[in-house]
């Protein structure tokens, strides 16, 4: 207790001086948080896929659509549960910025093998008795205040007119990382559009099918067979894990994610040097001081952990602080990027690499400066004194 008494009143002996590294601490801790959560959301989709759903899509490009016929060749490989398809839809709501995933889907085979999007057995049954009928996840239908009954106008931009879907039933997902931000609709519908614009062969096509197995462990070798099955013939195909494609699809953008990774710890280490600078001065102030306690008898030991307890005291209440703050700070970041991310949480992770950063600024704040007064000359030390 003395010595935590000791601790505090020497860490606050500057008032001014401290309070400014706590601040420059805090706000590298969020930022250093906010960052990594960034990251993490982006990573979200991967971490909520399933081993044992492929998705098989066009070899040349997820832009190019396959024939609906292959459902049924695909559905007779041996090792496959079911298969569905889906489209992307596009469209506009109201406006541009109001952007969010719309796919129309298999109504009776989709949440087959979706079990996490959890829609009641009311609201599914609604939604497959409507033709226009829509099935929205319940981030999205509180981020527009929608409810079940509510009409949906969408203005299509890939398939042309003024479209309005009924909200039949809301989903929840299965846990937080389940993406709450789908608007489905039946692609049937959009079909059916199609063969009265331009003909049968464009409106039987699918963007993508996914594919339900039955062992993970033979994900590669049914990857392998279905994409034989389409090999040579005018829509080749390529299969992979659910996990693989949404990598590919993070691929993209992995330029932009090694960089908020590097300026996350750049961060950390500027307050890092911020920090031992305070230490180093603290510990030059206080030379007769540490000279007198070894006179007395106090070993070096004693000095280290001086200085080691009040910068570890410094940055684990800055680093507590800044953990705090992540919280509003990426609520607030949030609020402004809704289309941007599906699922946006700090987690727990997130929040123990923050305070393992907070304790590794502490420690190697301290390690130069307690080095130095360990070995301090008594004699030189005294002369400081007034």
């Amino acid at each position: 207790m003395f010595l935590f008494k000791l601790l505090l009143k020497n860490a606050f002996r500057h008032k001014l001086r401290t309070l400014l590294t706590m601040v420059g601490l805090i706000v590298a801790i969020s930022a250093f948080g906010l960052l990594r959560t960034i990251v993490d959301a982006w990573y979200a989709g991967v971490d909520a896929t399933s081993s044992t759903r492929l998705i098989t899509r066009s070899a040349i490009s997820v832009g190019y659509p396959l024939p609906l016929y292959y459902a049924e060749r695909i559905r007779k490989i041996e090792g496959i549960t079911d298969v569905t398809w889906a489209n992307w839809f596009g469209g506009i709501y109201i406006d541009r910025k109001n952007f969010f995933a719309r796919f129309a889907v298999d109504g009776p085979s989709y949440f087959t093998l979706y079990p996490e999007y959890r829609v009641s057995d009311e609201h599914k049954a609604a939604f497959l008795a409507d033709r226009r009928g829509a099935i929205v996840g319940r981030k999205i239908a509180q981020r527009f205040g929608w409810q079940v009954g509510d009409t949906i106008p969408l203005q299509g931009n890939i398939y042309p007119g003024n479209w309005n879907f009924t909200i039949r039933g809301i989903y929840t997902g299965a846990d937080a990382r389940t993406d709450e931000t789908l608007m489905l609709m039946h692609w049937s519908l959009l079909a059916e559009s199609v063969r009265q614009r331009v003909g049968s062969a464009q409106a039987n096509q699918v963007g993508l099918y996914v594919v339900g197995i039955k062992d993970p462990n033979r994900a590669a070798a049914i990857s392998q067979e279905i994409d034989a099955l389409f090999r040579n013939s005018g829509a080749e195909t390529r299969t992979e894990t659910e996990k693989s494609f949404q990598l590919g699809i993070v691929a993209m953008s992995q330029a932009v994610l090694m960089a908020i990774r590097a300026v996350s710890f750049v961060v950390v280490l500027i307050i890092m040097a911020v920090m031992a600078n305070t230490m180093t001065m603290t510990a030059r102030e206080r030379l007769a001081e540490y000279a007198t306690l070894k006179a007395l008898g106090f070993s070096p030991g004693f000095v280290v952990k001086l200085l080691f307890g009040e910068s570890l005291m410094i940055a684990a209440i800055g680093g507590a602080l800044g953990i705090a703050a992540t919280f509003p700070l990426a609520s607030a970041f949030l609020s402004q990027t809704q289309q941007l991310f599906k699922v946006f949480a700090v987690s727990q992770e997130t929040m123990l690499i923050q305070a393992g950063a907070a304790l590794v600024v502490g420690l190697i704040a301290a390690a130069w400066p307690a080095w130095k007064m360990s070995r301090i000359d008594i004699v030189q030390g005294l002369r400081h004194i007034a």
